[in-house]
């Protein structure tokens, strides 16, 4: 196994810092020595060290280990990340509480048992790993809340209907309430979510998002509140579930109108005592969550047929918001089209593409029951298939076939419907291929594969 980690010794005995090297250098990728701590901040300035292991006495007969103290502080100045070991032949409970309380992940007694030090380094260097990664993380959401940095930066809208959405985020966003976001799919439910986070305190944690309906009723305790190694038979190893996760950030439960009565009452019970169980133990974990849920269902109709707990309901929507159906806000789709046009144009290296006036008119006159999720795949299929600059009515497709009536004498399975499908394009348009793939939203090879399926 090739050997990782960087290790600096500090310590004024040569003997020391031979023994340390020696014993370390078989297990880490680096171990640098140093007598003289007053070369301390030159070397951390010029190298970053993993783990420092730093002796706290240096001035002859001294035990206090206030030397010690002055190092850790001035290493954690440079480099708060470093984790720092003390070592010293002049130990107590005392002194050890004040090194962990100074900053010290450990303390370690002189002479050293082999043991004992190796076990220190390893947990010393995973404590390193977690705090590298912790940054990287930070950092990354440093970054995406820097590139969103323009409120509503996805959410595209002028309409009164969207702008009242708009107010009313900025208004909860700041504080703690539990937000229920109702309205159809497509229309931008897990996009306002994340906006609400991103505008809250806790913008800064972690934003977990669960589709509610995609969690199996089996799994759903797992999932959400995690579980102990062997709690059952896939359970090879401790894992923590949604809600131990998000503790300190926002948990958004996408969906949450699809859960059965028993699984609410769960949540209910987490919700209630702020504290999750994990499968296969009886040990409680205090959870600290901002919770949004969101849902197309009628929900406040479903608990008057009892479909839903009311003292749910009551408990994830503090604040409700509706979020309108783009057939509600039509003024909102010439915006919505240039703004995917330039994602796309972007993505398909086609930066010049425009659309026609009559095209717009076709796409405001379209009902959208898919909502603006429909009309972004619209916009991406045109601008895939487009072969002139300037997208024409017959680049976007939309339209819903027409299916039989009750009253049609064959019945019609998926396959037959897709056969029929293909026969009506491709007589539309006397056998031109690209033309009835266009049609279909297909590309000419896909319509071919089609084609050759129902031996067309």
């Amino acid at each position: 196994m090739k050997k990782t980690g960087k290790v600096l010794i500090v310590d004024d005995n040569e003997d020391i810092l031979n023994a340390g090297r020696l014993l370390l250098k078989q297990h880490v990728a680096v171990v640098d020595t140093m007598k003289d701590p007053e070369r301390i901040p030159a070397l951390l300035q010029a190298e970053t060290y993993d783990v420092v292991l730093l002796d706290m006495n240096f001035a002859k007969g001294a035990t206090s280990g206030q030397e010690g103290f002055a190092w850790l502080r001035r290493i954690i100045e440079l480099d708060p990340d470093t984790v720092v070991v003390l070592i010293t032949a002049y130990g107590d409970v005392e002194m050890a509480v004040r090194a962990v309380k100074e900053g010290a992940s450990d303390f370690i007694l002189k002479p050293w048992q082999n043991e004992k030090l190796l076990a220190t380094l390893n947990a010393a260097l995973s404590l390193r790993q977690s705090r590298a990664e912790a940054l990287a993380l930070r950092s990354r959401q440093r970054q995406l809340s820097a590139d969103l940095d323009q409120p509503f930066q996805d959410l595209i809208g002028r309409s009164p209907a969207m702008e009242a959405v708009f107010k009313l985020v900025r208004k909860v966003a700041a504080t703690e309430a539990n937000i229920l976001i109702l309205g159809e799919n497509g229309t931008g439910k897990e996009l306002v979510a994340r906006e609400i986070h991103r505008q809250s305190p806790r913008a800064r944690e972690v934003f977990i998002a669960v589709d509610m309906g995609a969690v199996p009723e089996t799994l759903f305790e797992s999932e959400l509140f995690g579980h102990a190694k062997g709690a059952f038979t896939d359970a090879r190893e401790d894992r923590a579930g949604r809600f131990e996760v998000a503790s300190g950030g926002t948990l958004f439960l996408d969906e949450i109108g699809n859960l059965s009565f028993p699984l609410q009452a769960k949540i209910l019970t987490v919700l209630d005592s702020r504290q999750v169980i994990r499968v296969g133990t009886n040990k409680p974990i205090p959870i600290d969550v901002r919770l949004i849920c969101a849902t197309n269902m009628p929900v406040h109709a479903m608990v008057a047929q009892n479909k839903f707990r009311q003292d749910l309901l009551y408990r994830v929507n503090t604040v409700e918001i509706q979020i309108p159906p783009l057939r509600q806000r039509a003024e909102d789709i010439r915006l919505l089209v240039e703004y995917y046009l330039g994602v796309f144009g972007r993505k398909y290296q086609k930066p010049r593409l425009t659309v026609a006036p009559a095209a717009f008119h076709k796409l405001q006159g379209y009902p959208w029951p898919g909502n603006v999720r429909e009309l972004q795949h619209a916009v991406e299929r045109a601008v895939i298939m487009s072969e002139t600059e300037v997208l024409q009515p017959v680049d976007f497709f939309f339209r819903t076939p027409e299916l039989p009536g009750p009253d049609a004498a064959a019945d019609f399975n998926l396959d037959q419907m897709e056969r029929v499908l293909i026969e009506r394009a491709v007589k539309k348009y006397d056998g031109n291929i690209s033309r009835a793939a266009r049609e279909l939203g297909l590309s000419r090879a896909a319509l071919y594969r089609r084609m050759a399926k129902h031996d067309l």
